[in-house]
């Protein structure tokens, strides 16, 4: 047991070293900048205030979390009186899906924590679990150097202050990584269980299966992994996000009762591009004129948008495996085709891990000096870009 643990400390260790003194770098800042500001102190404390800094990470969709994993749900499509406008129902817990809650639930009565500290806990336990799958897929493409290197950059990138707060990006970034993985590694059970998992997370978790279907077909054309696992984990991927929508859609009465509370409460829906159009050519020219516009945070926004087809390109010429091809491209055009709150995409892109790849074998050639330092720069830098920005002058 000792050496299996002693080996794994010296193979895994640096990666957690690097992932969390860069992250902890960037949350005392966003910690500072929160307290000096105090601003919250102003807020309602659902909508980013509170009475200590530390509250603010628990606030917006946090607040939903912990009511579902306090309540539960009770799904249900309840007009607003006399609303004709962009809001015609009242929000409900349903729109949030109930892996991350659940398992906010699990820890509270496990150790006692309160549902704030258990949410906290979960988040940043699984932070680490998915600085992990992006270390071990980073370096299956470029080495233990560059794998280190997209460690970092998870702890960095534009969206990463949700990391460690009372939302789900880091427990569905584990999944989608270590299952993605699990694709690479040909482990198609092991896949197809963390993409159903995934599916309980996120409805993101839709580009997910369908990369996980495209790699199974693959393998069955080159019949490299005979016909009963991959065509197993295709059936079970999608069980998870599929099963929660019916569930909610029985509950409500409705067909298509989850899409009609999104579009309705949250003025979350299908728009083919119109709404991330209307930002890009607007915002350029200094227009805010577009729905729930927040000038910062749009502007961080709209500089993710763009960097991912620049680092999309350059991922393909690395010719990686399909799964992340598909799992990448989907998502990105899942999101840039809803309308929603601009400022948000940044962590709505946030689990795209792929793309730190072709930016990690780049970095990966700097010297160690050059590397601490821009990393280490951007670090303290995203306590605001990827924290502040997004929680107090926006809406995460």
């Amino acid at each position: 047991m000792w050496p299996r643990l002693r080996a794994a400390t010296v193979r895994y260790g640096p990666v957690l070293l690097t992932y969390g003194v860069l992250k902890l770098a960037g949350f005392a800042v966003f910690m500072y900048l929160l307290d000096s500001a105090g601003d919250f102190r102003k807020k309602n404390p659902r909508f980013g205030g509170g009475e200590h800094a530390w509250d603010v990470l628990a606030s917006w969709d946090g607040w939903w979390y912990q009511q579902i994993a306090e309540h539960g749900y009770d799904p249900a499509l309840e007009p607003v009186p006399g609303a004709k406008g962009l809001i015609t129902l009242e929000g409900n817990s349903a729109a949030f899906f109930p892996l991350y809650p659940t398992l906010m639930r699990l820890v509270s009565e496990c150790t006692g924590l309160g549902l704030y500290g258990a949410g906290m806990t979960v988040s940043v336990i699984a932070s680490f679990v998915a600085a992990l799958g992006v270390y071990t897929v980073a370096k299956r493409l470029g080495g233990h150097r560059a794998g280190l290197v997209a460690a970092g950059l998870w702890a960095v990138w534009p969206g990463s202050g949700t990391e460690w707060s009372g939302y789900s990006e880091s427990l569905y970034t584990a999944l989608a990584a270590w299952a993605c993985h699990a694709v690479m590694s040909r482990r198609w059970l092991t896949a197809g269980l963390l993409t159903c998992a995934a599916g309980l997370c996120r409805p993101t978790a839709a580009a997910l299966v369908a990369a996980l279907a495209v790699a199974a077909l693959l393998s069955l054309r080159r019949r490299a992994d005979g016909v009963v696992r991959p065509l197993a984990a295709v059936a079970i991927a999608p069980l998870g996000l599929f099963g929660y929508l019916a569930w909610v859609n029985y509950r409500m009465g409705d067909i298509n009762g989850y899409s009609k509370l999104q579009d309705g409460a949250w003025a979350h829906k299908f728009d083919g591009g119109a709404h991330t159009f209307k930002v890009l050519t607007s915002l350029p020219v200094g227009h805010f004129d577009y729905l729930f516009a927040r000038a910062f945070e749009d502007v961080i926004g709209v500089c993710v948008v763009l960097a991912v087809p620049v680092l999309t390109v350059l991922l393909l010429r690395l010719r990686p495996p399909a799964v992340l091809v598909v799992y990448t491209v989907l998502s990105y055009l899942m999101v840039m085709t809803t309308q929603q709150i601009f400022g948000n995409v940044s962590r709505y892109l946030l689990p795209l891990f792929p793309l730190f790849v072709p930016l990690a074998l780049a970095m990966s050639r700097l010297g160690w000096p050059s590397l601490a330092t821009v990393l280490g720069t951007a670090a303290l830098a995203s306590g605001s870009y990827a924290g502040y920005v997004l929680f107090e002058l926006g809406v995460p």
